[in-house]
């Protein structure tokens, strides 16, 4: 039986946590109730976020965490909207959002991230409109994305971003 968009998603988030956790890496998961959720956010999220990740002399940085494949053309598709609601965010509080991506294909053990502001710079050329749902989608190659396993630290991470 397949599992339906919910489900993956809260697969997903479920890995993730596993892997922050295995790695002893602060955060905070973030809920996703209606309650919990400012009604003045509205306006700065398509979706809120998943987790704000703790980075020791760094601050933090917010993950949505995401159940994507890559498509036969080895990119990633990536919701427009959500994207460029998500940059509001980061311009307005100087926050950064990152997008890590993963699914069954992998295991769940290999994350593929990237921040909100290189979506939208490879973004520009490289936009699309699903022929099911009708929503638009920006198509980032695999090769953008910082592939972390699941055996390897956040340092693996920061190693490529600073």
């Amino acid at each position: 039986m397949s599992m339906t968009n919910t489900e993956r998603g809260k697969e997903v988030e479920l890995r993730f946590k596993e892997w922050l956790d295995r790695h002893e890496i602060p955060y905070w998961y973030i809920q996703q109730d209606i309650e919990t959720f400012s009604p003045a956010l509205k306006k700065y999220f398509a979706k809120r976020p998943d987790f704000m990740i703790l980075l020791p002399n760094l601050g933090f940085i917010f993950v949505d965490a995401e159940y994507k494949k890559p498509t036969h053309y080895k990119t990633f598709p990536i919701d427009t909207e959500e994207s460029r609601k998500y940059s509001v965010l980061q311009r307005h509080f100087n926050l950064q959002v990152w997008y890590a991506l993963s699914n069954e294909q992998y295991h769940y053990s290999t994350w593929f991230w990237i921040p909100v502001s290189k979506v939208l710079e490879i973004g520009k050329t490289e936009k699309h409109v699903s022929s099911k749902t009708k929503m638009e989608f920006f198509a980032i190659p695999i090769d953008n994305f910082i592939q972390v396993a699941m055996d390897d630290s956040l340092s693996r991470l920061l190693s490529k971003i600073i």
